[in-house]
């Protein structure tokens, strides 16, 4: 017998649709450019960097949007519990930015073949190869080809991560292969593609004439600036690149420097990719609704 929804589970039920319906109908307002609010951090005469904003109107139908290494665990139990707690958002921006034409690109590092014979996976090795302006990474960290920190475009990383960047109280969690494919929140579509492979990714972007590049995901301070398809390779490849920044996270330990908060240490580390790489954005320019912000984010 099918019993009757609780007054407060349909008042939360209908809040919850009303807010979907919203961010679609926000998505399918108008066949116009992603208006978005680009945030960089540009050095003056004086060597300050001082966050200034502009105003730049991009095609979707020229956009790609590359989720990198949403994986469905991690080592790092905090880590995990974040990454959990933001895939179900991200879900719904990735579905927003989808129905504006933007075009989705699903990358879990070195958990690929998970997806073999999925259409996203096929499609990716399908494209027809393209010769890119630059040649790409070619030495390899942890699955795939890696661009290393670049000392003569960035300064060194404004955290220390070389503990790998549990933040975890008390016992720090040990380093293991936590990770078999990307977290199932996160629903890959018709259409989509999936991989980790710069070429492939190249590949991609040229056989659809894309020339914009946004990232989300994590790490930020590793795998979104480092991996073959991320931050620091579009930027080589001469890619209007941009990071949605509420989407993203970094690997930090409070315990060490600068010793701030976790979220605070990632906020520096947003910045370091804003003076260095790429503007930011928020996910509010594509959905219309408020940005993601963690939990355990009490500032």
């Amino acid at each position: 017998m099918k019993l009757p929804l609780h007054p407060l589970r349909f008042a939360l039920c209908a809040v919850a649709t009303f807010g979907s319906i919203a961010m679609t109908a926000h998505s399918f307002a108008a066949d116009k450019p992603l208006e978005l609010t680009l945030r960089s951090r540009p050095e003056s005469k004086a060597g300050a960097f001082l966050p200034a904003e502009k105003k730049a109107a991009w095609d979707p139908r020229k956009t790609a949007l590359i989720i990198c290494d949403m994986w469905d665990d991690h080592w790092c139990k905090s880590a995990a519990r974040r990454v959990g707690e933001m895939a179900g958002p991200l879900n719904e921006v990735v579905k927003a930015a989808r129905a504006r034409g933007v075009f989705i690109i699903h990358a879990p590092s070195s958990v690929t073949g998970f997806y073999k014979d999925t259409p996203q996976r096929k499609l990716a090795q399908a494209a027809p190869f393209a010769k890119t302006p630059v040649p790409l990474a070619a030495t390899e960290r942890w699955g795939t080809a890696w661009c290393w920190t670049d000392p003569k475009h960035e300064r060194v990383l404004p955290i220390d991560d070389s503990d790998m960047g549990c933040s975890c109280v008390g016992a720090k969690c040990p380093i293991r292969e936590a990770w078999k494919r990307q977290i199932a929140t996160i629903e890959p579509a018709p259409g989509d593609a999936l991989t980790d492979n710069g070429q492939e990714t190249w590949n991609l972007l040229a056989a659809r004439g894309i020339e914009n590049v946004i990232l989300c995901g994590v790490h930020l301070n590793m795998c979104v600036l480092g991996r073959p398809f991320a931050i620091r390779q579009q930027v080589y490849l001469g890619k209007n690149v941009a990071l949605m920044r509420d989407f993203t996270d970094s690997m930090y330990n409070p315990e060490r420097p600068p010793g701030v908060d976790h979220f605070t240490g990632h906020d520096l580390v947003i910045e370091h990719v804003e003076k260095h790489w790429c503007p930011s954005f928020t996910s509010t320019d594509i959905t219309g609704q408020p940005a993601f912000r963690f939990k355990e984010d009490r500032r």
